[in-house]
């Protein structure tokens, strides 16, 4: 089959390449994507900035349908339309696997950098990765559980917004709109920052009921989450918290950068983050999604044939819209 291939180590080295069809083996299961939706880390990737090891097929946030089953998987996810947690293996015996946070452990490995993942037709996952799509949810939209998890992990459990807080989100790209979503189901007041470039996605923040700036007014709010990944930013963020405020960091930069961090002793600032996702933060999304506290159809831009997908990234990248998805069929 056709997939979209990291094919050596550094800038670029991306193209379309015969990949090969994987048998399955006990507890996997074969899905037939969909839709996967072009996510930051990809372009890191493609960039050079991020660990893969390739050759390997980009792409982790998916849905799709469930076609064949390896042994030992229950027969009732046959034919059934899913999203996925994007972990092929973890160690299961290290201290961080023992406490459930398997999105630390050292010997992680996920599909779309160190195992084939889904800008292809279909992709092979461990079962026990799998979630029912929400019903009436498009695959296009449904893809986006996997980033909205991410946010989960990053915001709850324990929570790091309050009711009555005034939140500021830095960043209004998909992540970016899906933490405000969050951060508005947990009764925050929230305001979404971006930059000149960023006017169609701060149209949308707009249409979601969002307060927008593209200035640096205020320093007083009491959380502060940064989504864009930019050193301004991050720096940002550190100047725009309230003293005792508190900062979560959940854009990627995918390089070193430099940022006034005596601010955090100066505002005596709480600074926290999260890493990809765990099973609870998925199921937290999948009980925002029920209750309708979080919107994701919005934030689909397009929905992009696999072989336009120079077109789909050079677009995510220009920030000439919120969420690009590949459709490989």
């Amino acid at each position: 089959m056709i997939g979209l291939t990291k094919l050596a180590a550094g800038p670029g080295n991306v193209a379309l390449s015969e990949r090969p069809q994987h048998p399955l083996r006990p507890g996997q299961v074969r899905v037939a994507v969909q839709a996967a939706g072009i996510c930051g880390t990809d372009l890191h990737i493609e960039a050079g900035e991020y660990v893969c090891v390739p050759p390997v097929t980009m792409g982790h946030e998916l849905c799709g349908v469930v076609t064949e089953l390896g042994a030992d998987v229950d027969s009732a996810w046959l034919d059934e339309r899913v999203v996925a947690e994007t972990y092929f293996s973890t160690c299961g015996t290290c201290r961080a696997c023992r406490e459930g946070r398997i999105n630390l452990c050292p010997q992680r490995r996920s599909i779309g950098s160190y195992v084939d993942g889904a800008f292809a037709s279909s992709v092979v996952i461990p079962a026990r990765n799998l979630h029912r799509a929400p019903v009436d949810m498009l695959s296009a939209a449904a893809a986006l559980t996997e980033p909205l998890a991410c946010v989960c992990q990053s915001l709850l459990d324990p929570s790091v917004i309050n009711a009555g807080d005034k939140a500021l989100i830095i960043g209004p790209g998909a992540v970016g709109l899906i933490a405000a979503q969050v951060a508005r189901s947990l009764g925050a007041e929230v305001e979404i920052r971006g930059t000149a470039r960023d006017a169609l996605r701060l149209e949308l923040a707009r249409e979601l009921g969002f307060t927008t700036e593209t200035g640096n007014a205020d320093d007083d709010y009491d959380v502060v989450v940064e989504c864009s990944g930019s050193a301004a930013g991050m720096t940002t963020g550190l100047t725009s918290a309230r003293r005792g405020g508190r900062v979560v960091q959940i854009g990627l930069r995918g390089a070193p950068v430099e940022v006034p961090f005596d601010e955090i002793c100066f505002r005596e600032l709480t600074v926290t983050s999260g890493n990809a996702s765990t099973p609870r933060s998925w199921e937290r999304a999948l009980e925002l999604l029920e209750a309708g506290r979080v919107a994701l159809e919005p934030l689909v831009t397009e929905v992009v044939p696999l072989v336009e997908w120079e077109r789909a990234f050079d677009a995510s990248r220009n920030a000439a819209g919120v969420k690009f998805v590949l459709d490989p069929r």
